[in-house]
């Protein structure tokens, strides 16, 4: 079995950002190019603060790729923080004078990793905390994830992303199944309609005014994705516990569903489960009359397109601070205001969408792993192939 695995290391405002993917197959065709273009979608987004004008992300392959192959061995990329190149002494790794503007930080900004993390690691400068913390190390993940998502491309699998609500307006008119993405990805707050989209953009320009954040929810959804990945044998193989897991771990996401599974508690069983109906072309195949299980039964895919809702809640940082402590002297002070984005659901549209590639690919690897690209196509071919024995003979 193809064991797939990935480690990302590095600050906000240090000097880049590592990243390590292991388990890609020998033979896999991956460019720097591929990887930017997905990349340089993190960066786009109405209502993006002030870094996104900084920073022009791009991955540079260090290791596991030869004449834009992939080797089999473990692929490292690096991405530098121009960023940096303003706190080369407050992130130094070498220790500074003491006359040396360190960049400390000990206003506590609620909602933020700032307190909690400073007890557990005994952390008297948030910074040590915060600069780890911080969304910068989803650009991380992108990269990750662009290279799983080459593989996926292989076998068909594509992810997509949309906002589906901006504070409280909502955006879900169009349904998943007839969404033009090409569309959303023109839209700078990837709404799936024009009605959406200005809707969307005068609730942030109205938080902005406010000197407040806002948050929303965003809907990722993978097509072409096979039956059978994920399993029900073991709580930690079921594939939307997986899912679930990998989106909650992205920067204030707080809550996530799979499906319709929210609406599905205030209907009936008659309103929520699928149909299985035979294909009339073809008995052997199957298909479902609709999707309210959001491609995912039993903690396995079933074959239709995976979707899952995403809950991220306003970003900690505004404008107009709200009141706090300073960690080490109890003083009542304002929270720390750090650059930072108005809203970013539209931003964490790409961070979901790398979340979903990662999780599906180790699923992928599980269930048809090998050492190169050919021997996986066997395996996948040979799986397809033997669904065919089911149904008439």
């Amino acid at each position: 079995m193809t064991v797939f695995r990935y480690l990302t290391a590095g600050e906000s405002h240090g000097p880049g950002l590592t990243v390590i993917v292991e388990g890609m197959p020998a033979g896999l065709a991956l460019t720097e190019k591929y990887i930017e273009a997905e990349m340089s979608r993190r960066q786009k987004g109405y209502g993006s603060g002030g870094r996104m004008k900084i920073e022009k992300d791009r991955a540079d392959i260090r290791s596991g790729v030869r004449h834009g192959i992939t080797l089999g061995s473990p692929i490292a990329m690096w991405i530098e923080n121009r960023d940096f190149a303003n706190w080369t002494d407050a992130m130094s790794v070498a220790p500074v004078a003491d006359d040396i503007d360190k960049k400390v930080q000990t206003r506590v900004v609620p909602g933020h990793a700032d307190f909690p993390g400073a007890l557990k690691y005994v952390q008297h400068d948030l910074r040590n905390v915060l600069e780890r913390a911080s969304a910068r190390e989803t650009a991380a993940r992108v990269a990750a994830a662009s290279v799983a998502r080459r593989l996926l491309d292989e076998f068909g699998i594509s992810i997509h992303s949309r906002a589906v609500a901006t504070g409280s307006e909502d955006g879900r008119s169009v349904a998943t199944e007839d969404v033009d993405w090409e569309a959303v990805e023109a839209s700078e707050v990837r709404a799936s309609d024009a009605d959406a989209d200005a809707r969307f953009k005068a609730a942030i320009d109205k938080s902005k005014d406010d000197r407040t954040t806002i948050g929303g929810v965003f809907e990722v959804v993978a097509f072409g994705a096979p039956v059978g990945l994920g399993s029900y044998v073991h709580w930690d193989r079921k594939l939307d516990a997986r899912l679930a897991q990998a989106m909650m771990s992205i920067n204030a996401v707080k809550g996530v569903e799979i499906g319709t599974g929210f609406a599905n508690t205030r209907k009936p069983g008659r309103e929520v489960h699928d149909v299985i109906v035979p294909n009339p072309a073809d008995p052997r195949k199957f298909s479902q009359t609709s999707n309210h299980a959001g491609g995912i039964e039993g903690g396995m895919s079933n074959g239709q397109p995976i979707v899952t809702n995403v809950a991220i809640k306003p970003i900690a940082t505004m404008t107009r601070p709200l009141p706090s402590v300073d960690i080490n002297t109890g003083e009542v002070v304002e929270a720390a205001y750090n650059r930072s984005d108005i809203c970013q659901v539209a931003r964490a549209c790409p961070v979901g969408e790398a979340m979903m590639a990662l999780v599906l690919t180790d699923a992928f690897l599980e269930k048809f792993g090998g050492d190169s690209l050919d021997e996986i196509k066997r395996n996948y071919a040979g799986y397809v192939e033997s669904h065919q024995q089911f149904g008439p003979r």
